[in-house]
C-alpha cells in the first residue's frame, strides 16, 4: 500500500511530516525507511523510524526537496530566509553562566525573516524574550538551559499598560516569573529543531513552592506565549520545567509538531501543553510524559481579579503518545469562558490515572461541549473516561454549595458539559470503571455517545475513587457510572451496562 504523506510545516530549515497519519496511531506496526534528496538528488536526510510524525533539519533555505517513501513522493520548498545569526557572534559562550544578554542582542539584531540559530553546546541563559516574524533554531546537540537563580528572573505583570491580561496563573491574572523562552504578542513566530529546552525545574527551589508564590510572583513556565498568532513548534525537546511545560495564553493559530516534553513524575503541575483561552490549536505527533497533565485545555477562572475571558475553540491533538501524568486530554478545571470543538483522533494513552477528563464546579459557570475522541488507544488507564461537575478545587472545594448532590439554583456560575462523542476506543488495564458521568442535578451533563468502545480491566485493580469529588465510592471494575447524565447513542459497548452513580 502507497504511504500517504502530510506535510505539517517548513521552516526555512527544517521540516516535519507525518506518515499513513490517518491509520496508526503515535508509531506505526513496523519500522519504515524515508529519504530526503534536494533538486540535484543529492541525499540530505534518511531515517528508518516507526513513528508517524518525523523533522528533517539541516535543510537549506528557499530550496526544493523531494521526500521519498516506498513508492510515495512530496515535493516541498523550505521558507526563504533573510539572515542567519549565531549567537557565538553576539558573546555567548558555553562557559558563561548566563547567555540570556548576548542572546537578546541577537534577536534585537536579527531582521524580520530572519534565523537565529543556537549551535551545538549546552547554553545556559535566563529568561528571553523572541519577536515577531523569526525563527528560533536549537541545532542537534544544543541545549537552551535556565539558569538556577530565580531571584535573576524578571516578572511578568498580571496586565498590560491597557489593562488586557498579560500573566495568568490557573486561569486568573496573577504576576508570574519569565519563562526560559517567552514571546508577548509575536506573529509569524517558528520555534524549531532537534535541540533541548531545559527549564531549569529541578535547579533552584521552583518545585518546593507549587501553589505559593515568591516576590509577588507565581512559578515560571518553561515555553510562555501570550497573545500571539501564527506560531510554530516543531522538533524540539522541551524538559524540566518549573511548573506548565508549554503554557499559550489568548493565542490565535498555534501548531505543535513532533515535540517530545519530558518532566519528572514528582515534579509539582508539570503539565505539558497547556492552551488557555486560544483558538485554532493543532498538535500532532507530540511524546509526552509529565509530572501532571500531559495536554491540559483551559479557558479562565472565575474571580474578581479577571483573566483569560475567551473561549478555547477548535482544537486538534492526534497521533500523540501520552504517557504517565495525572491525566492524558484534560478539559478544566478552569473554563469558565467556555471550551468547544475539541478533537481527538488515533492518539495513544497509557499508565495516566485517567484517559480524556473534563473537570469542573459550581462557580465556574461557562460551557464544555463538541468534545470528540476517536480512534484511540488507552492502556493501564485507571478512569479512561471522567466527567465530573463536583471537582474540588480552590479553599471552598468541599463545602456544601460545591459538593451538594441537592439541586440549586442556576445562574451564570453554574457550568454546563454537553455532546461528547467516544467511538473506536479500545481500553485495556483500565481499573475503576469504563467510564464516571458525575453531573449537577440543576445541570446535567447532555448528548453522550458511546460507539464501537471496549474495555478491558487489570484483574489485580483494587477498589478506588474515581475522581476527586466529595461522597464518591470506590470503584472496581464497574462499566459506565453516570449520575444526572443523558445519552443520546450507545452502541457496541463492552462492558455494556451503565449504573447510576451511588453517594
Amino acid at each position: 500500500m502507497t504511504a500517504t504523506i502530510e506535510l505539517l510545516t517548513t521552516g526555512s530549515r527544517s521540516a516535519t511530516f507525518s506518515v499513513d497519519a490517518g491509520r496508526y496511531f503515535f508509531e506505526r506496526d513496523a519500522t519504515f525507511a524515508w529519504e530526503v534528496r534536494d533538486a540535484d538528488g543529492g541525499l540530505v536526510a534518511e531515517e528508518t523510524t516507526r513513528r508517524v510524525v518525523s523533522s528533517v533539519n539541516g535543510l537549506e533555505p528557499g530550496s526544493l526537496y523531494s521526500l521519498q517513501i516506498g513508492d510515495a513522493r512530496l515535493e516541498f520548498t523550505t521558507r526563504n530566509e533573510t539572515a542567519l545569526i549565531d549567537i557565538r557572534d553576539f558573546g555567548a559562550s558555553t562557559g558563561s553562566s548566563d547567555n540570556a544578554e548576548a542572546i537578546e542582542s541577537a534577536i534585537a539584531a536579527l531582521p524580520i525573516g530572519g534565523t537565529l540559530k543556537i549551535p551545538a553546546g549546552r547554553w545556559l541563559s535566563g529568561p528571553v524574550f523572541l519577536k515577531s516574524s523569526m525563527t528560533l533554531l536549537i541545532e542537534e546537540g544544543g541545549e537552551l538551559a535556565a539558569t538556577s537563580e530565580r531571584e535573576d528572573f524578571p516578572i511578568i505583570p498580571a496586565r498590560h499598560p491597557d489593562g488586557r491580561v498579560l500573566g495568568t496563573w490557573e486561569g486568573v491574572a496573577e504576576a508570574c516569573y519569565a519563562g526560559l523562552i517567552n514571546a508577548i504578542d509575536c506573529r509569524n513566530l517558528s520555534i524549531t529543531g532537534a535541540g533541548i529546552i531545559d527549564g531549569g525545574g529541578d535547579r533552584g527551589d521552583w518545585w518546593s513552592w507549587p501553589k505559593e508564590t515568591r516576590q509577588g510572583a507565581r512559578r515560571a513556565r518553561t515555553v510562555f506565549l501570550s497573545g500571539c498568532e501564527d506560531v510554530t513548534l516543531s522538533g524540539l525537546t522541551i524538559r524540566n520545567s518549573p511548573s506548565w511545560t508549554i503554557h499559550p495564553v489568548l493565542c490565535r493559530r498555534v501548531l505543535a509538531v513532533g515535540l517530545k516534553i519530558y518532566n519528572h513524575p514528582d515534579s509539582p503541575n508539570t503539565d505539558g501543553f497547556n492552551p488557555e483561552s486560544c483558538a485554532d490549536v493543532r498538535l500532532v505527533g507530540l511524546h509526552i510524559s509529565v509530572g501532571d497533565d500531559c495536554i491540559a485545555i483551559k479557558a479562565g477562572k472565575r474571580s474578581p481579579r479577571g483573566g483569560p475571558d475567551l473561549p478555547t475553540e477548535r482544537v486538534s491533538i492526534s497521533n500523540c503518545f501520552m504517557e504517565r501524568g495525572h491525566g492524558a486530554v484534560v478539559i478544566g478545571s478552569e473554563m469558565s469562558a467556555g471550551v468547544r470543538d475539541i478533537t481527538i483522533r488515533n492518539c495513544h494513552f497509557r499508565g495516566t490515572d485517567r484517559g480524556l477528563r473534563i473537570k469542573t464546579r459550581r462557580g465556574r459557570g461557562g460551557m464544555v461541549s463538541d468534545i470528540r475522541i476517536a480512534d484511540s488507544l488507552m492502556e493501564e488507564v485507571a478512569t479512561p473516561v471522567a466527567v465530573n461537575s463536583f471537582y474540588f478545587c480552590d479553599a471552598d472545594g468541599r463545602s456544601d454549595y460545591v459538593q451538594s448532590r441537592a439541586p440549586l439554583p442556576v445562574s451564570i456560575e453554574t457550568p454546563s458539559i454537553r455532546s461528547i462523542s467516544i467511538e473506536n476506543v479500545t481500553v485495556s488495564g483500565a481499573r475503576t470503571a469504563a467510564a464516571v458521568f458525575y453531573g449537577l442535578p440543576e445541570a446535567a451533563i447532555h448528548d453522550i455517545t458511546f460507539e464501537n468502545y471496549s474495555v478491558s480491566f487489570a484483574p489485580e485493580a483494587e477498589a478506588e475513587v474515581p475522581e476527586m469529588a466529595c461522597r464518591l465510592s470506590p470503584l472496581r471494575h464497574a462499566g459506565i457510572i453516570a449520575e444526572n447524565t443523558t445519552f443520546s447513542r450507545l452502541v457496541r459497548l463492552s462492558p455494556p451496562s451503565i449504573h447510576p452513580a451511588q453517594d
